[in-house]
């Protein structure tokens, strides 16, 4: 039996944050296939991941840069 999209939610709803990103990926690649990259974002996406993997560089949260660019926002404009 095929479960309604409000079961489907509220069970998503239930994943961790990264399993919805990932799910999310998922669901927009089954409607909009990705374009095909160009071949120096291709060769410039390998050397960031071997970057990473190496330990030459160090992934920053999402919540860290986005704290830190409201932070120069509210400096700037005094809001």
């Amino acid at each position: 039996m095929l479960k309604s999209r409000e079961t489907v939610t509220a069970d998503a709803l239930q994943l961790t944050a990264e399993e919805r990103a990932d799910l999310a990926e998922i669901l927009i690649a089954s409607i909009e296939p990705p374009l095909p990259l160009q071949p120096e974002w291709e060769a410039e996406i390998a050397r960031r991941i071997a970057d990473i993997d190496s330990g030459r560089s160090q992934a920053i949260p999402s919540e860290q840069v986005f704290a830190e660019v409201r932070a120069l926002i509210e400096k700037h404009t005094g809001k």
